[in-house]
C-alpha cells in the first residue's frame, strides 16, 4: 500500500469509505436500511469498519486483505494507512505520537446482526501483552443504533456471567456444547435504540439478532468464541475459537467475575452525561474516564449551529441521523447519514451547520486521551 503524498494538502478533513468486512455471521440488511440502500440484504458481511488502519483475522481467508478503509475525497481513493502514516504529525498530533505512537488507538465497527452472535470474550491487556505480544487488548463499547424483530424475537444482548459460574462449570458447557446452558450462565438484557454499554477485556458476552450498533474498541481482532457451531449452521475453524492458543488458554481469558443483572448493569450499561447543553445544541459523553481511559465516545445533537472544539488529537464522526455541512477554514464538506469523518489534529475554525428540519445526529469517536 503506496500513496503519493504529494496529492494530500496536510491536515485536511478526510471522507472514509465504507468497509464491509466477513464474519462469521449472518446481517447488514440493517446496514443497508440505515444508508437507504435496496436491496436490504443479509449475508456474510455484516460489518462495516470505520476510519480502519486494522486488518481482520478470518482463519481461511489469509489470501483477502479487507479491514483497511480507504480516503473517498483524494484521488485515487488511497489506504488511510498510508495517509496516516505519511503525515502522522499533521493528523495524530505531536502529544499522540509522543505518548502512543503512530497508531490510531481504536477501531470502530458497525455490526448489524440477523443471528446472534457467538458467545465470547475478547483479552485485556494484561492477557493480550502475555499471549499475543499486544500492546491492546480488545476492551470495546456498544451505542445501539437500530433494532429489528428478527423471526419474532425482541432484539437483545447477553452480556456478563450470572453469579455461580466459575471455570470448571464453564469448561463444562464448552466441552458438551450445550449451548442452551451456555446462555443461561448469561443475562439476557433487551436493548432499545440510545441505549449503552462498555465491555472490558474478560467479560462474556453476545450480540443478539436485531442489533444495529456502533462498536468502539481497542485496535485489535481477537476473539476467543465457545461455540464451534454458529447459530446458523456455520462450523467455525477452530482458530477462530482459540486464536490459536488453545482451548485451555482460551477459557483463561474469561474473567469469572458473577453479578445479579442489576449489578451488571450498573457497571455497564453507560449512563451518558451532558458536557454541552444550549441553543439547540446537544453534546453528551457516553465513554470517558468513568469507565476507561483506552477511548472516548460522545454523542452530539445538533439544531442550530455548532463550533467543534479543537482537539489535540485526531478524531473519528460518525453521522447517525440528517444532514448537514461541515465548514472549515480550508473548505466545505457535505454530511449525510452514513458518512465518515477522520479529523485531524489541532483543526481549528470548524462549524457543523445541520440542514433545516431533521436534527443532525454524529458519534464523535476519540484515542486514548494523552497528556498534554
Amino acid at each position: 500500500m503506496n500513496t503519493d503524498s504529494s496529492v494530500l494538502p496536510a491536515a485536511r478533513v478526510l471522507k472514509l469509505s465504507e468497509t464491509r468486512v466477513w464474519r462469521t455471521y449472518i446481517g447488514g440488511a440493517g446496514l443497508d436500511r440505515w444508508r437507504s440502500r435496496t436491496p436490504e440484504t443479509d449475508g456474510p458481511f455484516p460489518e462495516d469498519w470505520v476510519a480502519s488502519i486494522v486488518r481482520a483475522k478470518n482463519p481461511g481467508r489469509e489470501d483477502v486483505i479487507e479491514g483497511y478503509s480507504r480516503v473517498l475525497n483524494l484521488p485515487g481513493q488511497p489506504y488511510l494507512k498510508d495517509i496516516l502514516e505519511q503525515h502522522p504529525k499533521e493528523y495524530y498530533g505531536l502529544p499522540h505520537l509522543q505518548s502512543i505512537g503512530s497508531t490510531m488507538g481504536m477501531l470502530i465497527k458497525l455490526i448489524d446482526a440477523h443471528e446472534r452472535l457467538t458467545i465470547q470474550t475478547h483479552p485485556d491487556k494484561e492477557f493480550a501483552r502475555k499471549f499475543f505480544h499486544s500492546d491492546y487488548g480488545k476492551t470495546e463499547s456498544w451505542y445501539i443504533l437500530e433494532t429489528r424483530r428478527v423471526n419474532g424475537q425482541e432484539p437483545c444482548i447477553y452480556f456478563g456471567f450470572k453469579p455461580g459460574v466459575t471455570r470448571e462449570r464453564w469448561k463444562a458447557v464448552f466441552d458438551s456444547q450445550d449451548i442452551p446452558a451456555m446462555l443461561d450462565c448469561l443475562h439476557k438484557i433487551p436493548v432499545h435504540p440510545g441505549d449503552s454499554f462498555f465491555i472490558p477485556g474478560g467479560l462474556p458476552h453476545a450480540i443478539g439478532a436485531g442489533c444495529l450498533l456502533a462498536e468502539v474498541q481497542e485496535p485489535t481482532d481477537y476473539t476467543m468464541r465457545t461455540e464451534l457451531v454458529t447459530p446458523a449452521g456455520l462450523r467455525i475453524h477452530e482458530t477462530q475459537c482459540h486464536q490459536g492458543l488453545g482451548y485451555e488458554r482460551m477459557l483463561d481469558c474469561f474473567h469469572y467475575d458473577g453479578f445479579s443483572e442489576e449489578e451488571t448493569c450498573r457497571r455497564w450499561k453507560v449512563a451518558p452525561v451532558v458536557v454541552e447543553h444550549h441553543d439547540g445544541v446537544c453534546v453528551e459523553s457516553y465513554i470517558d474516564s468513568r469507565y476507561t481511559d483506552l477511548f472516548q465516545v460522545s454523542r452530539v445533537q445538533l439544531t442550530t449551529p455548532w463550533h467543534a472544539p479543537v482537539q489535540p488529537q485526531l478524531q473519528v464522526w460518525v453521522v447517525l441521523r440528517g444532514s448537514g455541512v461541515l465548514k472549515t477554514p480550508e473548505e466545505e464538506m457535505e454530511l449525510r447519514q452514513g458518512d465518515f469523518l477522520l479529523l485531524p489534529a489541532a483543526l481549528s475554525g470548524a462549524v457543523v451547520l445541520p440542514s433545516e428540519g431533521a436534527p443532525l445526529e454524529l458519534l464523535s469517536c476519540h484515542p486514548p486521551k494523552v497528556t498534554l
